[in-house]
Formats: structure tokens, sequence, C-alpha cells
């Protein structure tokens, strides 16, 4: 079972039977609302019409497509149109399975242009502690999470180092939005490439907003001082948005949101509204044409999957693109987000709720752990929650939301109210 406690899972099974619309059904019968989204995945909710008509009409068409040596037409246009919606169309897209091999293309796609470019001292890689990026082997090495990391120390990448987080609790407790606290942490660049010098820096990998380790949001003017400080050394700056891609800040990419511009970005998860695997990796156009150096027929880049570009996740895509642009999935989503932080912050006061933060269409609550006993709080507001008819999604005593963009005003508002009788019968109090 993953990132999931095996022994308490084998003596209090959950198992989900079915998905429609923004609700799962449980094995018991229970039917639960979506309030992360599957796993931040399905905006659009689950068994959505367009998409399983794509998915069925394609797997009788062309089910499968070798990515080496052959392409197939369909992925093309959906790469095309993916750095449309992100503002970028000049950009070319590797296409990945997830997350996590979005993140190590990324790297290596970095790593690489440096070295085609004659720079071949920049090795190095800046990540951020706290940060979460997936769980290859250079997402790891890059990624802050201390636990994850722990126990495949050993294999961690060489030549890495770690921005600090910019979460205070006493500087931003219950910030609606991005804290005005924290802008100086982006000065920590600096230092880095005082001490490693830039010529060694291949890049700079950063969620715009930290969402596995708990909606850390970034300070006012923080993305924008990285990007000058990454352009001023001549240093790639990634943003890993496999959470924020595809409208969960209420625009189709949180650079759009926040007004920066970054060199490569990942994406994932609600590019096929988490139907069909699949991720990959936005570069620009300059980066990729670096590579186009040497005799036409040889390989310019020595990396990919069997399951690029799937046809599946093609017609996945494609069809979620289609709800997401074509059915304004992304502006209903911003239009429910003022709603949804005023319902969240009616959260303030209640039992354990140390802090609450919150952009766009997604939030978390920070809760006071039970003495010795971490997490422990943080699973019974889970268990409790499914009593509530609620499926909420909580790492250690922290619990993350991202409802669907299909929900309606009344299913936000329950949802936060479902959520109080949570906290107040983990904790004791009455409802």
């Amino acid at each position: 079972m993953l990132f999931t406690g095996n022994r308490y899972f084998k003596a209090h099974p959950r198992l989900i039977v079915g998905a429609r619309g923004a609700y799962y059904t449980l094995a018991d019968g229970r039917r639960v609302f979506d309030c992360l989204s599957g796993m931040w995945c399905s905006p659009l909710g689950h068994a959505y019409p367009g998409i399983v008509q794509a998915v069925q009409s394609q797997v009788e068409r062309l089910d499968y497509s070798p990515p080496f040596q052959l392409g197939h037409v369909s992925a093309f246009e959906l790469a095309a149109r993916i750095a449309a919606l992100a503002g970028r169309p000049q950009d070319r897209v590797f296409f990945a399975n997830s997350g996590s091999e979005a993140v190590d293309t990324a790297l290596k796609v970095a790593i690489a242009y440096h070295r085609a470019r004659g720079e071949a001292s920049r090795t190095r890689m800046i990540g951020r502690e706290r940060a979460y990026h997936g769980v290859g082997i250079g997402g790891l090495s890059v990624g802050g999470i201390a636990p994850v990391r722990k126990m495949f120390a050993p294999l961690m990448v060489p030549g890495v180092d770690h921005l600090p987080h910019t979460y205070s609790r006493e500087h931003m407790s219950f910030t609606r939005g991005q804290p005005e606290w924290g802008l100086h942490l982006a000065e920590y660049l600096e230092r880095l490439v005082s001490l490693h010098d830039a010529s060694t820096i291949a890049a700079v990998i950063v969620e715009p907003v930290q969402g596995s380790t708990g909606v850390i949001v970034p300070p006012r003017g923080y993305l924008a001082r990285l990007r000058e400080i990454c352009t001023a050394h001549g240093i790639l700056l990634i943003f890993d948005e496999v959470i924020t891609g595809f409208g969960r800040l209420g625009k189709p990419f949180a650079a759009d949101f926040f007004g920066v511009q970054p060199d490569l970005i990942t994406f994932a998860k609600a590019v096929t509204n988490g139907v069909v695997p699949m991720g990959g990796v936005l570069v620009r156009a300059d980066i990729y044409e670096a590579f186009m150096t040497g005799p036409a027929h040889a390989i310019e880049f020595s990396h990919g999957y069997t399951y690029s570009a799937h046809p599946l996740a093609v017609a996945a895509g494609h069809a979620s693109l289609d709800a997401l642009i074509g059915e304004g999935m992304i502006e209903r989503g911003a239009r429910l987000a003022p709603l949804f932080e005023r319902a969240v912050h009616s959260l303030r006061g209640e039992p354990r709720v140390l802090d609450i933060r919150n952009i766009g269409l997604c939030a978390a609550l920070d809760l006071e752990p039970a003495a010795g006993q971490p997490g422990l709080v943080g699973l019974r507001v889970f268990e409790r929650a499914l009593d509530e008819g609620l499926l909420v999604r909580f790492s250690g005593d922290t619990v993350a939301l991202a409802p669907p963009f299909i929900s309606t005003e009344q299913e936000i508002e329950a949802m936060i109210e479902g959520l109080r009788r949570s906290l107040r019968a983990a904790s004791g109090a009455p409802p």
C-alpha cells in the first residue's frame, strides 16, 4: 500500500468500488464527497462523459503506438494544445507517464542543455526544503520532505542543495492567499550561488505552491525574485506544476497566476483528469534547439519511456482540455475560489486548528498533534470525515482540501460543515 500504514490498513480496510461526478462509492455503500479531486488529479470529477467516450473510442482505433522512431498525430496535437494553453506556443513538450517521471525528465533536460552549450560544469541542482517532486531518484534528491528522503539517502544524487521553505506560522498564520512576509527568503539563492559558483549550477526547481507538504503559498514577489536571480546567473528555473497545472489556481498554470515564466514546466495529474496516467515537461523552444546539432539521423536526447504519449492518455488529455477550455471549467473553479476561501477560514477557532492556508481552489489546515503521537489527530479527522460523507486527504496532522471544479456552492459549504463536525468529534468537543 502506497504511503500508507499497511498494518493499520489491513486491520481497517477501506475499499472504493465506484466513482461518478464529485463522489466516490465505498464498498460498504457509503457515498463520499471527493474533497481532494482524487489525488489533486480529477478536477472534472469522475466518469466525465466526454473523457469516457474519448477513451472508449480510442482503444478501438489505436490502443498503443511505439514512441521510438514513430509517432501518432494526436500526440503532436495535444502537445501544441498544452503549449498554447500555457501561453507558450513555441514550447516543445516531452511526454512521460507521471509527475515523478516528468521531474526526472526536466532535471535531465537541464543537465543535458548546459552540456550541449559547452557548460558541462553546470551539474548542481537546487531544490527547496519541504518540497515534494515525486519518488524518482532525481525527484527525491531535489525534494525536501525528510521522511521521504531518509530511507533512500544512499541513492541521492550528489551535488544537490536546498533553499529554505517559505512557511512561518509566526508570521503568516491564517493568511488568505499570498502572505506579505517572506520575500527575503528568495535571497538565499544568491547565497547558494556565492557558495557553489553559478558555473556549477544547472537549475533551480520549485513548486509554485508546495502542495503535498500542506499548501504552502509563496510570499508576494518571491517567485519573481527567484526568476531574476536565475536569469542573472544563467541558471534554468523549473516550475513543478504537477498539482497547480490545468486550473487549480483559477488560471491554466501557476506561472500565469503569479506572472512569472520559468524555463521548464512539469505537469501531470489533471492533464488527463487522472483517467489515464500521463505527465510531461514544457520546454522553451531555444532549449530544445540547443540539442539539435550533429548528424540529422543521430539521437539528440537519449531518454524516453515505453508509454510516453500513450494513445489512451492522449485521448483523455484532449477530452480533458475540451472541458477545461471549451466548457469553461477553469473559470468555474476560479468563481468557486472566493466562496471556498471564506468557508474554509470559518474553521478558524475550531478544536486543534493551528493554521489555515489557501489559494485558488486548494487549502490546508494544520492541526495540533496529540502528545507523543504525531499523525493520530489527522487520522481521527480522516476517519470521522468518512462518517460525514467526506473523503479528505491528510498527511500527518495536516488536512488538505482541493475540491473538483464541478462542485456546487452547496457542496463546498456542506464539505466545510462536515469537516467542522469531524474536527469537533475527533477532538472530543461537542458537535
